[in-house]
């Protein structure tokens, strides 16, 4: 049985039709698979069209995942993914054919290797602050990477979540946004005053004419297409690193330190923890109860302070508005127009 056979039906078939996968996790087995397989065909000197079920052994496979940390240098936790992809492309086999337990049971063996967890790398209160002060607001850019980033601290929601929120999932009048989570599970969050206000001020005022492909996405970038988990990333690093000394960054995700600190002020705001993961979308609770093993101590002035901040508005006057820059507008309208 030819190996490449399996991996067709696998992406095909299996992964999208009878798993239900979403297309982030397929497109990160198929990033495994995109290096396992000139992998093997370098090391059995077979052609890729040409290799065969029973040369997809655990000696392959383990040498694999030691060439990725030695040679490609990824940690433990991204090899353990990519044995991770491997091992469900066995539960395929072992679903479709039967007759061949023996291959896959041998698979689907090989463990996991251990690693140490990363300190969570959660924003402090006033670095939260100082962050959300650092941006610029009087231009149309600026104003939507504040809406951003608030929206991520105050929901909690990944980024890759973020990106893809439509213009329904968010009720201002009931101040609440669907999030759909990993797994296509959707989660219904009520979110702060602050942050309905500045949505509704971005939708209504703020938001670049969409691409018609992407008209229902909320948030768009500048040529009026879906923003990426990338894209967000590489917004957050930005305002991180205008505020944070270089050693602070090290411990830091820059889009994940948001997600962190969202469940950080949780706790400092006593809910339990039942809640806490509910609004992040974890599936167990397990992932969840990590925060209450970290030492945060309570500060009543920056507390204070902080939800101030939350449960401030911006002001109505029409002046703030005169204030956004949209030198840009008539250009980035014009390019839309073009295509």
């Amino acid at each position: 049985m030819k190996l490449v056979s399996c991996v067709h039906h696998f992406f095909e078939q299996y992964l999208p039709r009878i798993k239900g996968y979403g297309p982030n996790t397929i497109k990160a087995y198929r990033d495994a698979f995109s290096l396992f397989l000139p992998f093997a065909r370098d090391t059995l000197d077979v052609p890729i069209n040409s290799l065969q079920l029973e040369q997809l052994t655990p000696e392959l496979i383990v040498d694999f995942l030691g060439w990725l940390e030695k040679e490609r240098g990824n940690s433990t936790r991204t090899r353990n993914h990519r044995l991770a992809a491997i091992q469900s492309l066995a539960k395929m086999i072992l679903y479709k054919h039967p007759e061949k337990r023996d291959i896959t049971t041998r698979i689907l063996n090989i463990p996991c290797k251990r690693y140490h967890r990363n300190i969570i790398g959660y924003l402090k209160q006033e670095e939260i602050l100082a962050v959300l002060e650092s941006v610029n607001i009087n231009s149309a850019q600026g104003f939507r990477d504040y809406t951003i980033l608030n929206l991520l601290f105050d929901s909690g929601a990944r980024a890759s979540e973020v990106a893809t929120l439509d213009l329904d999932y968010f009720d201002p009048q009931q101040r609440s946004l669907v999030i759909l989570g990993k797994g296509g599970h959707f989660r219904m969050i009520t979110l702060w005053p602050k942050t309905v206000d500045l949505l509704s001020r971005y939708v209504e005022k703020y938001r670049v004419a969409p691409h018609i492909l992407y008209r229902n996405r909320l948030l768009l970038n500048q040529r009026g297409k879906e923003l990426t988990r990338h894209g967000i990333y590489r917004l957050c690093r930005k305002y991180l690193e205008k505020t944070l000394p270089e050693k602070r960054l090290k411990d830091l995700n820059p889009a994940h330190s948001f997600r962190h600190s969202c469940a950080v002020n949780m706790l400092l705001a006593g809910h339990p923890i039942s809640d806490i993961k509910n609004r992040l979308g974890h599936e167990s609770i397990k992932s969840t109860m990590i925060y209450l093993h970290l030492d945060i101590g309570q500060r009543k002035g920056i507390q204070k302070k902080f939800i101030d901040h939350t449960q401030s508005l911006l002001n109505q006057d029409d002046k703030v508005d005169e204030l956004i820059d949209w030198e840009n507008k008539e250009e980035i309208l014009d390019w839309l127009d073009s295509l």
